[in-house]
Parts: C-alpha cells; structure tokens; sequence
C-alpha cells in the first residue's frame, strides 16, 4: 500500500496549483501557507490529517480560531482556505470526498475602505513636498524626501498596489513617458497613465538618486529597480515605505492608523468615481480581474448619483 502523503507535501502540491494556473503571487502563497499549516497543526492534535479529516473537526477548528480572538473576516479567510485545499485534494482524488464542501463561515458584511478626503490626501502630499525643499537638509535627507514624495505622487496618480509600486522597474521613469507599464497579480501587465506633477516629482528623484550615486559610481552597481535598496529583494520594501508614510502622516497631523499605501490605493479610487469616472475604466486602472472586486466602490457612486438627482431633476424638492 502506498504511503499517504503528508500535509507539508499536500501544501506544496496545492501550492504550485495555485502558481501555475491561477498565476498566484508570493504574498497569495504565503498567506495560503500560514493558513494552512495552523490547519494542519490543529489537526495533528486531533490525531488528524489532511487526508483522513472529517467535516466535524473541521467546524471545531472554526470554533478553535473563534476561541482565539480572530475576528470574522480572518475566519472568513481560513475557510476560503480549507474550501479550495480539500476541493483541490477531491479532484487530485487524493480524497474520495470533500469535507469542507458543507461548513458554513461566519456572517460578515463587507466593510467600506477607509478612504482620505481630498482634503487629507492634498495635506500629505504638501507636507512631502515640504520636506524635499528644506534648506537644512543634508544630501541623504534630502534624497530620501524626495523618493517619499515620488512614492507618494505616483501612488496616488495610479492607484497602484504597494508591491506594484515599490517594484517598479527603472524603465518606468524615462524620459516623457506618461504611460507606466505595470506587472500586477498574475504576472498580468496593464497600462496606467502618469499626471504631469508625478512625472515631475519621479525626474526631481531620479536626478537625487544619480548625485547620490554619482561619488562612488565606479563601485556602484546598476540596479534595474527605480526605488533601489540594499535588501534581499533589491528594492524598497513595503513595510519601509509603509513606516514613511506612517511618519509623514503624523508630521501632516493625521492619525498614522488610518494612512496606509492601500488607503491611498482607494482615495485613487473613490476620488476618480466621485468626479465621474466609469467603474470599468477604475477596474481597469486597479488591474481588477473581477468587476466585483471594484463595486466596493459602488457606495461612492451611489452617493453622487443621488446628489445628480437631487440637484438636477426637475421635481426634486429645492
């Protein structure tokens, strides 16, 4: 009789599934492995395993994480998890059945973005740029200012996601370009339009960068990224910008929780939607695969269609 495999084997297996045909990025896999492997330990101490678990120990796992403090949406998370392994063990016929196929999650509705006001976004980006002009400022303060208010202005010129935008090549930055083409999830590319203050604010950071470069050029390496670093990756990370901009919010007096490179992702959003933009063409902006993953968005466009009727109809109360 042949061994059954064991769940680490059965995780890498579903993994490269989900790399190879659904074009799965690192952070996706990641997040599908720690989910996964908390399952798999839960289940070792129920004398349990992939293969062999029933749909049961499974509800007690729900109830486990519940019992743990995790709120719904991380539950709601680990379900979806659960779901799509023993779908996938069903069809690999690793299993006869799908124990997973009958849980239910918990109820949530889905929650509204935190989004910055105008008014909030155009407070951060005058306090960045008050920071690239300070005369007092040496060399390297002064570099990093101005790539913080680069990542800044073309974050929230593109919408692009934070691992978009700290990966992008240095080809992005050439010379007139007003167009970036941007690789997202599922090594998909999409066009995104650059305004004229973010291609400003990239060619004030480019010229930083090469000064910078420019005294220990001979041992410089060239390094393809636009936003280099010294880090594994070769870039800048998120957490990194992450912290700047956190920093940059309390020096704007905004509260640091509530600024994030995804809350500027959806003041992108939300702001062109309330200004008239069609929803496809956002979609198409926030390289959405999914038009439902865009209508999140749809509370702001409700609300600016009942503010066109209530102020255009012609019998609408005055």
């Amino acid at each position: 009789m042949r061994a059954k495999p064991s769940d680490a084997k059965l995780i890498d297996l579903f993994l490269d599934m989900l790399a190879a045909e659904q074009g799965a990025g690192n952070n996706t896999l990641e997040a599908y492995r720690r989910d996964l492997a908390d399952l798999s330990g839960f289940l070792a101490a129920q004398g349990q395993t992939f293969v062999v678990a029933e749909t049961q120990v499974l509800r007690d796992y729900l109830a486990d994480l519940d019992t743990r403090g995790f709120k719904s949406s991380s539950v709601a998370r680990r379900l979806s998890a659960m779901r799509h392994l023993f779908r996938f063990l069903l069809n690999e016929r690793v299993r006869g059945d799908d124990p997973a196929a009958i849980l239910s999650g918990p109820k949530r509705g889905r929650g509204l973005p935190k989004v910055l006001s105008v008014a909030d976004v155009d407070r951060l980006l005058t306090r960045a740029k008050v920071l690239t002009e300070q005369a007092e400022a040496s060399p390297q303060e002064r570099f990093r200012a101005l790539r913080l208010y680069c990542l800044l202005e073309v974050l929230y010129a593109t919408g692009l996601r934070v691992s978009e935008l700290v990966s992008l090549p240095l080809s992005a930055a050439r010379s007139g370009a007003r167009m970036i083409v941007v690789r997202g999830k599922g090594n998909k590319e999409r066009l995104v339009p650059l305004n004229d203050t973010s291609r400003r604010a990239m060619a004030d950071y480019l010229a930083a960068l090469e000064a910078l470069k420019a005294p220990k050029q001979k041992n410089a390496s060239n390094s393809k990224w636009l936003f280099p670093s010294f880090g594994e990756s070769g870039h800048l990370t998120r957490q990194h910008f992450a912290r700047d901009l956190k920093e940059l919010a309390a020096s704007a007096g905004l509260a640091p929780r509530l600024v994030s490179p995804h809350v500027l992702r959806h003041a992108f959003a939300s702001h062109l939607l309330h200004n008239g933009a069609d929803l496809r063409i956002v979609q198409t902006l926030l390289g959405h695969t999914d038009i439902s993953t865009t209508q999140i968005y749809t509370h702001v466009v409700e609300e600016r269609l009942k503010s066109l009727v209530r102020d255009l109809h012609p019998l609408a109360e005055k």
